[in-house]
């Protein structure tokens, strides 16, 4: 079954990210979980918009990308958002889960697991092994990043935003 899409809250200590390529309608959206400043939103909701599948050299330009183990890179061609930073993370759909990583999260929508940490990662510039030991392959449940998990081609990805704590996003709380 595909993943479902997300906006959810994550909170997350923050940081930021950077044309040819093809988009695909996404499988679904869903709610955000809180008050997030526009236009963040509206970006995950277009994702599929603003992602272009690529060569490396093809994507050098984009805020910022995903290297797929093919070869192919995935990037983030969306409008400045001033106050937030972008993270991507991708997947091939079809790719065998390795048995260690299965044995320790389990195969069950395990790819769109694996995106959702890995941006979080991204976002708050924690390292993957770290996030697991407290995480898993979950997100943490409320807070102030925001992430959509879609399908594009033959890819499972996610986008995440988090606000950096010095535009329109911060809100007073410490990141």
């Amino acid at each position: 079954m595909p993943p479902p899409s997300d906006l959810r809250l994550v909170p997350l200590p923050v940081q930021q990210a950077r044309h040819g390529g093809i988009a695909v309608p996404p499988l679904s959206s869903g709610a955000v979980g809180g008050a997030v400043p526009r236009p963040v939103p509206g970006l995950l909701a277009a994702a599929e918009r603003h992602l272009r599948i690529g060569t490396p050299a093809d994507l050098a330009d984009a805020a910022t990308r995903s290297h797929l183990d093919d070869g192919r890179c995935v990037g983030w061609y969306g409008p400045s958002t001033p106050g937030w930073r972008v993270a991507i993370d991708a997947e091939r759909a079809d790719a065998p889960v390795p048995p260690a990583l299965a044995r320790r999260f389990g195969a069950a929508d395990f790819w769109a697991r694996w995106t959702r940490a890995e941006c979080c990662c991204k976002l708050a510039d924690v390292p993957v092994a770290a996030w697991w030991r407290r995480h898993g392959l979950g997100t943490q449940a409320a807070g102030s990043a925001v992430w959509r998990t879609l399908r594009l081609a033959d890819l499972v990805l996610t986008v995440g935003f988090a606000p950096d704590g010095q535009g329109a996003a911060a809100d007073g709380r410490p990141l």
